[in-house]
């Protein structure tokens, strides 16, 4: 595979390229992992950022219906838009239904949209572990706004935080109980919340829902990098259409905000190294794991703790004490 000529199309556009890279770049091959990291150096150089949203939502709150409309909406301000969204892989077989485009088949056939499903492949954190990469690969395609939808909501899925300039949460008009439900680490770090299906006899109890969540907002915590109004709590309505443009101009706004008080570029430089230290930890794991003697010292001990004779503490020292052993 030529990577200077993958990275060239890349830059210049090219979907068939992007979808090829990106399979270079989540493929666990040892060569194409080599071959991936070749391709991001490659790419590197172009200096384009694109508009990094993340969205997680309970299930059924219609994320997929929201990022068709809200996608499609961006598209006719003559925006180019990516999707990329991550599907939950199965622990057993490993394998994913990776369905979004079908549940977005309108934005799915825009010239101007790309989407792109990708497996967890059981990485926490409710986004793949090469989503970052894929990112700055749409970025260098020249999209204008990358959109990552998690697998999830909850405590487990902050991780996009980390990769993402404006954190969205979307929710259902309900009642207290779904307050209660919301995980605190999540609605700590959400820029927006923005309150779904706001159309017809539920208006009204979005209006509620949307009111409960901005005390709760300003009761969990106040940025001092961010304007004075935000966080804030808004509703929407994916299916009517109403509330998007509002909503894409708040964003819009807390993001020129962040530039000019140079809150962007620190963002984006604690991000890169948050994930630099989360690459280095994987990689030490794969190490581990990769290694024949090392595994089967791991089954040993994992035998010791499963039968009782070890307690998992213990175990896990003996094992930090072999690797120091072995340099």
């Amino acid at each position: 595979m030529d990577i200077e000529d993958l990275a060239r199309r890349v830059i210049a556009g090219e979907r068939r390229a992007l979808a090829r890279a990106i399979t270079l770049v989540e493929s666990q091959r040892d060569d194409h992992r080599d071959m991936a990291i070749a391709l991001g150096k490659a790419v590197a150089g172009t200096g384009r950022q694109a508009l990094r949203l993340g969205l997680s939502g309970t299930p059924g709150v219609g994320k997929s219906t929201f990022i068709e409309s809200f996608g499609k909406m961006l598209t006719a301000q003559g925006l180019r838009v990516a999707v990329l969204a991550v599907d939950p892989s199965s622990s057993r077989s490993g394998g994913s239904i990776l369905g979004d485009k079908t549940r977005m088949e309108e934005l799915s056939r825009d010239p101007r949209a790309f989407i792109r499903p990708s497996p967890s492949q059981s990485q926490l954190g409710g986004v793949a572990r090469r989503t970052r990469e894929v990112v700055a690969l749409c970025e260098a395609a020249g999209f204008d706004v990358v959109l990552i939808e998690t697998v999830g909501v909850g405590q487990s899925e902050t991780m996009v935080a980390e990769m993402s300039d404006l954190f969205l949460l979307l929710l259902a008009p309900a009642g207290g109980d779904e307050l209660q439900g919301v995980k605190r680490g999540i609605m700590e770090i959400a820029d927006m919340i923005l309150i779904n299906k706001a159309d017809g006899e539920l208006k009204p109890v979005a209006n509620r829902t949307c009111a409960d969540y901005a005390g709760a907002l300003r009761l969990l915590r106040k940025r001092p990098e961010d304007p004075k109004d935000f966080p804030k709590a808004m509703t929407v309505s994916a299916v009517a259409g109403d509330g998007l443009e509002t909503a894409w101009e708040e964003m819009t706004t807390l993001a020129d905000w962040r530039r000019e008080h140079g809150h962007w570029d620190l963002r984006r430089a604690e991000q890169s190294r948050h994930w630099f230290e989360e690459e280095v930890r994987l990689g030490l794991l794969a190490r581990l794991s990769n290694s024949a003697e090392m595994r089967e010292r791991m089954q040993a001990l994992g035998n010791s703790v499963a039968g009782g004779q070890l307690a998992p503490a213990a175990a896990a020292e003996e094992m930090l004490t072999i690797l120091d052993a072995r340099g």
